[in-house]
């Protein structure tokens, strides 16, 4: 007797699409949101504006995403076609001296609004390593990077008890006794609320970020930073700030 494979579940409920949410054309408007494009779309955020926007297009579209997934309609991997062949997209433009954020899916835009979001804290960019490269595991030289940020936010000479760094050491030696991947720690366990989780906080500085690419690199087998990691999201952050002021 041969085995079925297993199915989605039977539902009446229809998809959150990306109409329903943003005013774009019919080609676009009847596509179900996918949890891929919604982390794609945070991924674009964090990376050209140091952290996702409240309330903003990536919000939206992982709220409608967690949804469409929770009752069945789509898979944890799917993506949509459309993003697949033509992309996502985050830009600023400087328009009469205030600075624009247009984001885009598949050449279509679905938010506008002034950047307007305040400069970034260290804790903000462990957030944003959590979403660019939050699936890797924990290793000792993310370890480095993430203490030496939380002394630099706490401004204190050690790293605070029950903190990111504590819990990033717990995470790396854990991981260390483990052979399968899918077992082990990832950085998105360890800093998805790090602004939350640090008893203070700061604006990245450049000479923040200086320090915490040392330390990441030098605890790093191949002496380099990890592309995306923590310490391009602490410099990246640091540019955005210096591109602010």
């Amino acid at each position: 007797m041969s085995q079925q494979q297993p199915r989605r579940p039977q539902t009446d409920q229809k998809p959150i699409k990306y109409g329903d949410f943003f005013d774009v054309s019919d080609e676009h408007a009847s596509k179900p949101i996918a949890p891929r494009d919604a982390a794609k779309m945070q991924s674009t955020e964090t990376q050209v504006l140091g952290r996702t926007q409240k309330d903003g297009p990536a919000a939206k579209l992982q709220s409608a995403a967690d949804k469409n997934e929770r009752i069945g309609l789509v898979g944890h991997t799917d993506v949509t076609d459309l993003t697949c062949a033509k992309g996502l997209d985050v830009a600023t433009a400087n328009i009469s001296g205030s600075c624009v954020v247009t984001e885009s899916v598949a050449g279509q835009t679905i938010g506008k609004h002034p950047q307007g979001q305040g400069p970034v804290t260290i804790g903000h960019a462990l957030e944003a390593a959590s979403i660019r490269v939050g699936d890797r595991p924990v290793d000792q030289s993310d370890v480095a990077a993430i203490e030496e940020a939380e002394m630099r936010a706490t401004q204190r000479n050690v790293v605070p008890p029950g903190g990111v760094g504590e819990e990033a050491q717990w995470a790396a030696a854990h991981n260390a006794g483990l052979s399968r991947e899918e077992d082990k720690t990832k950085l998105s366990d360890v800093l998805m609320d790090a602004s939350e989780m640090m008893p203070r906080d700061k604006v990245v500085t450049p000479e923040d970020a200086e320090a915490v690419r040392n330390a990441e690199k030098s605890h790093n087998p191949k002496m380099t930073n990890y592309s995306g990691g923590v310490a391009d999201m602490v410099t990246a952050a640091a540019n955005i700030n210096q591109r602010s002021t």
